[in-house]
Formats: structure tokens, C-alpha cells, sequence
């Protein structure tokens, strides 16, 4: 894995200090961790290069996946092209419209895209497909989910595979400025990346933790995204 993240992967991603961001807001230094210039352009490919090669070490001979925007499907897609394995991902119709340069990435690869009329025809939707396609063909299948989702140990391993953003982050911070940060900052969707970042400072009290989740037409209509601030405890998938 190691070898992976370091040759094909490009790690570690730098730890950027935005100097004109720092001036404009005058306040706290803020630094970036440059995980978009991962292979792939995203942070999917730590997870997906750590499952693929559990997925090898087991015996399977199929990968399936889901995806939302389209960037898991492609890092899936690409540690299935690099070890020569077939990939299906299934994607939500209305996912697929919004998202075509990703579509044409994943064809590009040689991953099918199945669509996903049911539901909301978005990334539950997907994901649910993936699960029925999972259980039906566990034999010789492994499906690997791209969020901190999915029944036990899927959001353990995702947690494990993208903590290498945050163990770098801590030795990058402790480099550049000799302490660790007041306050990490992480987008919150699938929460993938998040949780990556966040759980190797969980156990620091000193370092203040702040997810930002997507509103939407605002929490109050019921469009949005924002799960964790204004969502409610329901079923997910089944």
C-alpha cells in the first residue's frame, strides 16, 4: 500500500500556507492540504488503492462501486484499469446528467456505468443497486464504497485508508509551525475526506474540529444536504 500511495497515488500531498488567503481574512494562518493533486485529482484514490488491493488479496475477481459526482467511480475505475480488473459503477440517473465529464472518464477507463432510475435517482440510490448487485454476487464480487458509509467494516476502512491525509497533515503543521493547528477545517458530503483528516487529531483537545456541510435552498426547506446539522436518524439503506 505504501508503495501505491507513493508511485502511483503521488504522496505525500503538500501542505500549503495560502499567504494572500491568510492577509485578506487577517486573521489565523490557513493552510491547504493539496489533496486534488492526487492521481485522479481527488482524495477517492487512497481509499480505492487500499481496497483494490484487499479485493485482490481475497480472491475476487469483479469490482463494483457507486458514485455521486462521479469521482469515486473514477478512482475506482483506475485502480481497476491498473490492475486489469472489471469494473461496474453504478451511478443515479440524475447524477449522471449533472456529472458527464466524469461519465466519459470512467467509459474512458473501461468501467460500465450502470444508471439508476429508482428513488431519487441519486448516490442512496447507487449505493443501494451496488449493495443488491453485492449480495447477489458476493461469490466473486467486491464492492468498493467510496463514503463513510455501508454496513460494518466499510466506514472503518474508508477511515482507515484516508487517514494518511491527516497523518500527513499532522507531520506537515508540525514541521511548518512547530505546533498543531487551532482548527481543521473539512467539507462533509459523503464524508470520506473528513473523517480522513479528522480522526487522527480526534484525541488532541486542543485542536478544535469543524465539518461544513452543504444548505442547499437553506436547512429550513428541506433542501439540502446538511445531514448531520438538520437531518434525522432514518434508513439509509434496506
Amino acid at each position: 500500500l505504501d508503495y501505491y500511495l507513493k508511485y502511483y497515488v503521488g504522496r505525500p500531498s503538500p501542505l500549503y500556507f495560502a499567504e494572500r488567503m491568510t492577509a485578506e481574512l487577517g486573521g489565523a494562518k490557513v493552510y491547504f492540504k493539496r489533496d486534488e493533486l492526487n492521481h485522479t485529482g481527488a482524495h477517492k484514490i487512497n481509499n480505492c488503492i487500499g481496497q483494490i488491493l484487499l479485493a485482490m488479496r481475497m480472491g475476487k475477481t469483479r469490482i463494483i462501486a457507486e458514485t455521486g459526482a462521479g469521482q469515486h467511480g473514477v478512482a475506482t475505475a483506475t485502480v481497476c484499469a491498473r490492475f486489469g480488473l472489471p469494473c461496474t459503477v453504478y451511478m443515479g440517473a440524475k447524477d449522471i446528467e449533472r456529472q458527464s465529464p466524469n461519465v466519459f472518464r470512467m467509459k474512458l477507463l473501461g468501467a460500465e456505468v450502470k444508471p439508476v432510475e429508482s428513488g431519487s435517482r441519486s448516490l442512496k440510490d447507487a449505493m443501494n443497486e451496488a449493495l443488491r448487485d453485492w449480495v447477489t454476487n458476493v461469490e466473486d464480487t467486491f464492492y468498493i464504497i467510496g463514503t463513510a458509509a455501508g454496513p460494518h467494516p466499510y466506514p472503518e476502512l474508508v477511515r482507515d485508508f484516508q487517514c494518511v491525509i491527516g497523518n500527513e497533515a499532522k507531520e506537515q503543521i508540525m514541521e511548518a509551525e512547530g505546533r498543531l493547528p487551532d482548527l481543521l477545517v473539512a467539507a462533509i458530503g459523503g464524508g470520506s475526506n473528513a473523517i480522513g483528516l479528522f480522526h487522527p487529531f480526534l484525541d488532541d483537545k486542543d485542536v478544535e474540529i469543524t465539518g461544513v456541510e452543504a444548505a442547499g435552498h437553506g436547512v429550513h426547506t428541506g433542501k439540502h444536504a446538511a445531514s448531520l446539522t438538520a437531518g434525522a436518524p432514518g434508513v439509509l439503506h434496506g
